[in-house]
């Protein structure tokens, strides 16, 4: 079975969090309102992930971030006031996040995830890290395995996005439907829906597996085929952003384009059209609410321990505008 953790709701948190226990139940919400997380990069995505955190009502969110508020913010991050710009990003997403909720303690950080030792992490029961190089998510992800904290990762550039989730050996409860029969007459039979809940495990590969996994490997190329390309786009912005220390700019749309390109004939030459590029520059609004949207369900889930997590990768294509889970190294 699932642990009973013993916290219990104070009669105020019952009530807010009402539809919530009737959705997944109390046992699951007392688990969620014992949950620590961590959520680094406080861009649009990060944004709605915050948001969307904090509503569910966990015990604490700490807002990790270095970067002041730029112009580009304002594209998606509804949690920065426009009069900000120059001011640190978490710093000034602080008033608008505890105003969601001011049951869940939230808290600032300012200083530089790179910088943090590994007993930071220690903390925490998930840690969710966006627009972050790849060295850093690889570090921190196994520290996360170490200790078995929920590891999160996801960016969006543009209309192009994705999250990647570590939950090591994780335990969880499904609900499955089964039809009983009650009468077999000469009739058709009777039947009765019945509903129970079971246990099950999934394990799930590191980071470093994923990020080594040979995406032109045959079989996967048929994937590639079938799902399009998104993976391969995912893995060029991200070699971008380790190269360049940065994300693609509107500022820098021509010269980024070009070194976009390079990647892509560097590492995927013949998989990705040159038009893939086209809008990753600023992060689109309604994508950052569907990428987010999707990580913090799965956040949710993992800290609940109720119904199937995402194994292991979630794309979102701009061309088709759908997601869809891909199950990377596992």
């Amino acid at each position: 079975m699932v642990e009973n953790n013993g916290i219990e709701l104070t009669e105020d948190e019952a009530e807010l969090y009402d539809r919530q226990i009737r959705l997944w139940g109390l046992d699951s919400q007392k688990r969620i309102r014992a949950a620590r997380i961590l959520i680094c990069g406080l861009n649009g995505l990060g944004a709605e992930v915050a948001k969307n955190i904090i509503l569910s009502g966990v015990k604490s969110v700490t807002l990790l971030d270095d970067k002041p508020v730029s112009e580009i913010d304002f594209c998606s991050q509804f949690l920065v006031p426009h009069e900000s710009v120059g001011l640190n990003r978490a710093e000034a997403s602080l008033f608008r996040a505890q105003a969601l909720n001011p049951m869940v303690e939230i808290v600032v950080d300012k200083e530089n995830v790179s910088e943090k030792p590994d007993e930071y992490f220690h903390r925490f029961d998930v840690v969710i890290l966006i627009e972050t190089p790849t060295p850093i998510l690889i570090r921190v992800d196994n520290i996360c395995r170490l200790k078995g904290i929920k590891f999160f990762a996801g960016d969006v550039w543009g209309m192009n996005g994705y999250t990647f989730t570590d939950l090591q050996e994780h335990e969880f409860s499904e609900e499955i439907t089964k039809h009983k029969i009650i009468s077999d007459g000469a009739e058709k039979p009777k039947r009765e829906t019945v509903k129970s809940n079971v246990m099950r495990t999934l394990a799930f590969p590191p980071l470093q597996d994923v990020v080594d996994f040979d995406y032109t490997a045959p079989f996967f190329a048929r994937k590639l085929k079938r799902n399009g390309s998104s993976y391969v786009i995912t893995k060029i912005l991200q070699r971008f952003r380790d190269t360049e220390q940065r994300d693609p700019q509107p500022s820098t749309r021509n010269d980024d384009l070009h070194k976009l390109l390079a990647i892509r004939d560097e590492i995927a030459k013949g998989l990705v059209p040159d038009t893939a590029f086209v809008h990753v520059f600023a992060q689109v609004s309604p994508v950052a609410a569907i990428v987010g949207g999707e990580l913090s369900q799965e956040v949710i889930k993992a800290v609940s321990q109720k119904e199937a997590p995402h194994l292991n990768v979630f794309l979102f294509d701009p061309v088709k505008c759908c997601g869809f889970v891909e199950p990377i190294a596992v």
